[in-house]
């Protein structure tokens, strides 16, 4: 332990601490807009920005509070009257560099470099001199913005470091310097997967979801269209967080009364979709491992769950060699957009075409997931338009509805009534429980009565477990970031390790997680907040097991007949693309 001074007041620190962490320890606030550390798997301290610098032992020039380790008997000063100049200075330099848009900025009121001009009460900058210019992207999901880029590097280091995908790097030299893509391609000619976690991270409008609002808005006023909703399982859980509520807090019941508000024909629950998933994914589990253990050589193992559209396209990026192994089930927002365009509009009387799917979700793959060839009929989406959960959050103020206040309302049946396991697909480790809730009695035949049995519980990033099905124990891995996705794919890869099952989510701890929820500014235990509320409701709800839902049994018994009977093949299965 190290006893240093930090603005005259003595603290004790372990070795390796950094003057910003320990300032922050004892209540003193050094400003800074490129470090950022998330639990144990993310930290940025490229110390580019410099707004963190201090005095240190009354020596010659400053130092960066974010990157210097604090050694025995340091003195630090942090708010000097030249301290505050000099972050005076570079603010006005990277502002000088900066676009001033910040009325139509997707960031404003979130941009940490905006909140920094205000809490130094900027009125003008003094340098006006020459500004950087880049050419914008547009993907479906995510729209890139360097002329705002202020090289804080976070999103390279979670693109590279964290996810592993290595999109992001810093280019250039000097003055032009700026994070791109490798020969500045655009996102879409790179193995980017559209997780949106370097959205998540950047703390201004440089990296930010491509905004489909005034699609639903159009869409909305027409009279000619019917317009449904479906709603997320991890959103009822963040979206209060935007209008002031207690994290964690589910307003599921004032998400479907505001929809239904703005005018929506119908409001849906994505859960019940995974219900529906988890009917088709089960099935494939018990299928693949009765078969294996019969000694069936072309039944290939692990089965690998294939709900988050960042993680399937991480596969077929990287992993090629390995597509026959996902299962072939649809994520829920594509069942669901799929049986509500080809079974629930017809026998409303409704043609396909003049049904418009909205889903709101807390991912920005979803977006690029709903422009999937697979997923488009004669030309017409399934899930014709995705928002994130920020985007709804911004229609409720639009409309100007006062969210804390209004009554709640249930979702419309038949496709808003779902089970427990449809809830815990918005955490990590959800969906693998789930199909084995319903997995444990296919495979038995018995009546699963203890449901904790095979509780999947929140890791670090990984988990390997094995959990026992009657007489039959499985090996089984759950991944959440796709850094920790490659190690365990690597495993299977090389033959090292043999697992039966493998859940993996491209966000930390999952959907609650996602690129599109509200942003957190590095307060992870907000995520575990998350969590919690959707345990919360699982273990609320009547029904916990997916084969359990009323409507799920009746579409099978009206429409499809069994899971993986042909016709569910035709409508509720995709393939993987090598890419």
């Amino acid at each position: 332990m190290l006893e240093i001074t930090i603005d005259g007041v003595k603290t004790v620190v372990s070795e390796n601490t950094t003057i910003l962490v320990a300032a922050k320890n004892i209540g003193i606030k050094i400003p800074t807009l490129c470090n950022l550390k998330l639990e144990e798997y993310f930290l940025n301290n490229h110390a580019t920005c410099r707004m963190c610098v201090v005095e240190v032992d009354k020596r010659d020039g400053l130092y960066p509070a974010c990157s210097t380790v604090c050694w025995e008997g340091m003195n630090v000063v942090t708010n000097s009257s030249e301290i505050i100049q000099i972050r005076k200075n570079i603010l006005e330099l990277l502002i000088s560099n900066h676009p001033k848009d910040c009325l139509t900025c997707s960031k404003s009121g979130e941009c940490e470099l905006q909140k920094l001009t205000q809490e130094f009460r900027l009125k003008e900058v003094r340098f006006d001199g020459e500004r950087n210019h880049f050419k914008s992207e547009y993907s479906e999901s995510i729209i890139r913005d360097p002329e705002k880029c202020i090289m804080c590097r976070r999103c390279e280091t979670m693109c590279n470091k964290v996810q592993t995908c290595g999109v992001l790097s810093a280019v250039n030299r000097g003055f032009h310097s700026v994070v791109s893509t490798v020969y500045e391609n655009d996102l879409d000619k790179t193995v980017c997967t559209f997780c949106g976690q370097c959205v998540s991270v950047c703390p201004v409008g440089a990296l930010h979801e491509r905004d489909y609002t005034w699609e639903v808005m159009q869409s909305l006023a027409n009279p000619v269209k019917k317009v449904i909703v479906q709603v997320a399982p991890a959103v009822r859980v963040a979206l209060g967080e935007e209008f002031g509520m207690e994290v964690g807090l589910n307003v599921e019941k004032k998400i479907v009364a505001a929809l239904k508000k703005m005018g929506f024909d119908g409001v849906f629950d994505t859960t019940w979709a995974a219900d529906l998933t988890i009917m088709e994914e089960a099935t494939e589990l018990k299928e693949r491992l009765e078969g294996y253990l019969l000694g069936d050589e072309k039944i290939k193992l692990p089965i690998l769950t294939s709900c988050c559209p960042a993680w399937v396209n991480f596969i077929e990026h990287n992993f090629p060699n390995l597509l026959d192994i996902p299962s072939t089930s649809k994520s829920p927002q594509q069942m669901f957009s799929a049986v509500a365009k080809n079974i629930w509009a017809p026998n409303i009387g409704i043609d396909r075409e003049n049904l418009i799917v909205v889903s709101v979700m807390p991912c920005l793959a979803k977006k690029y997931e709903a422009s999937r060839i697979e997923f488009i009929k004669d030309g017409n989406r399934d899930t014709d338009i995705s928002i994130s959960t920020r985007e709804l959050a911004n229609m409720i103020r639009y409309f100007n509805i006062d969210f804390n206040a209004i009554d709640g309302q249930e979702f419309d049946f038949p496709m808003g009534e779902y089970t427990g396991a449809g809830i815990i697909f918005g955490r990590t480790g959800g969906v693998l429980e789930a199909a084995l809730r319903t997995a444990y009695e296919g495979i038995t035949g018995e009546e699963l009565k203890d449901i904790s049995v095979l509780k999947i519980d929140k890791s670090k990033g990984l988990i390997i477990k094995k959990i026992n099905i009657g007489s039959k124990e499985l090996k089984i891995g759950v991944a959440h970031g796709l850094g920790n996705a490659r190690k365990l794919l690597e495993e299977v890869e090389s033959g090292k390790e043999q697992y039966h099952a493998i859940e993996i989510m491209a966000c930390h701890d999952g959907c609650v997680g996602g690129g599109g929820q509200p942003f957190i500014h590095g307060k992870t235990e907000i995520l575990d907040r998350r969590v919690e509320a959707l345990n919360r409701i699982d273990e609320g709800c009547k029904l916990r097991k997916s084969h359990e839902n009323p409507y799920i049994k009746k579409l099978y018994e009206e429409y499809f007949d069994c899971p993986c009977s042909e016709k569910a093949k035709e409508l509720l299965h995709t393939k993987f693309i090598k890419k």
